[in-house]
């Protein structure tokens, strides 16, 4: 396959794009200096110039505090961009691969002890989650061939991310407060582009959870990265209202699938699981443990 990846200079991108080649398919990685997915016709452009399998749109807005004082540039990425590359695609029959989010849920947890899933109803909370919903919203209403994949709580090998910065704080030997009252799924960007590779091989397939195995809180997450890294230190947890950010947060945003068997995938592998590969993997957390890459 000939495959577009948009936002590939970020850190599911850059995971994405070597994936995908290493399975044997062309790509052209395109980051958001190349293409503005905001830009009108820039898209439908390049589609009109050169043939493409499948298009992967990893842009989006995502610095979810900042979004409450910016409302128009996250709506312009995350609405507006969303919604201008799902109608070029659709213009040019290409299948559309469209990241989003578990922050589309913002309500209590469902009953029954489980996670979300892609036939219950979202609820989103705060600027991003609204913007990425009107993303969601815009690729579904264009009536092209889609796979619109929800996925959670990413953290990847370039760029900050949260294991790196408590592995940071703890070297530094800076106090950590980390918010106990908020569950979700942590997920590796390599687990989940190996995961969006193999989707992109099937048929468009519609609205997908990919998304780490388990559920987790932000405090448990954080001693187990120290635990695993063998750096012992205190977490003090907080609540969400304590730590006092300005966007708000879903409190249970953990996700579960009801299509993997319908489609033929297996669920990603446990959080746990993934966090220790990631960490023996990732130079950064090389350097500041003080160890050999």
């Amino acid at each position: 396959m000939r495959v577009l990846v948009l936002g590939a200079g970020g850190q599911l991108g850059r995971d994405l794009v070597p994936q995908l080649r290493s399975a044997g398919h062309e790509v052209l990685a395109l980051a958001r200096g190349e293409l503005d997915i905001a830009d009108e016709g820039a898209l439908a452009g390049l589609l009109r110039q050169s043939p493409f399998d499948r298009v992967v749109n990893c842009a989006a807005y995502t610095n979810v505090d900042r979004a409450e004082a910016e409302p128009e540039l996250a709506a312009r990425s995350n609405s507006r961009g969303a919604a201008l590359v799902a109608a070029a695609c659709a213009a040019f029959g290409v299948p559309l691969c469209h990241l989003s989010t578990d922050f589309v849920f913002g309500g209590d947890a469902p009953e029954g002890g489980r996670g979300w899933v892609e036939s219950d109803p979202v609820s989103p909370l705060g600027v991003y989650a609204a913007t990425k919903r009107q993303g969601e919203l815009a690729c579904l209403e264009s009536g092209g061939p889609l796979y619109l994949v929800r996925t959670s709580w990413l953290y990847g090998n370039t760029g900050p991310n949260f294991p790196l910065a408590i592995l940071r704080r703890a070297a530094a030997g800076q106090p950590l407060r980390v918010v106990a009252d908020q569950v979700g799924s942590p997920t590796w960007t390599f687990d989940l582009a190996r995961a969006l590779t193999r989707l992109l091989e099937l048929p468009p397939c519609g609205l997908v959870h990919l998304s780490g195995g388990g559920r987790t809180t932000w405090h448990r997450f954080a001693e187990e990265i120290l635990r695993r890294a063998g750096m012992p230190a205190p977490v003090s947890p907080v609540s969400s209202a304590e730590w006092g950010a300005p966007a708000p947060r879903p409190r249970f945003s953990a996700l579960e699938s009801e299509r993997w068997e319908e489609l033929g995938l297996t669920p990603l592998r446990s959080w746990e699981e993934a966090l220790g590969d990631y960490l023996r993997s990732d130079p950064e957390v090389a350097s500041v443990l003080d160890r050999p890459g």
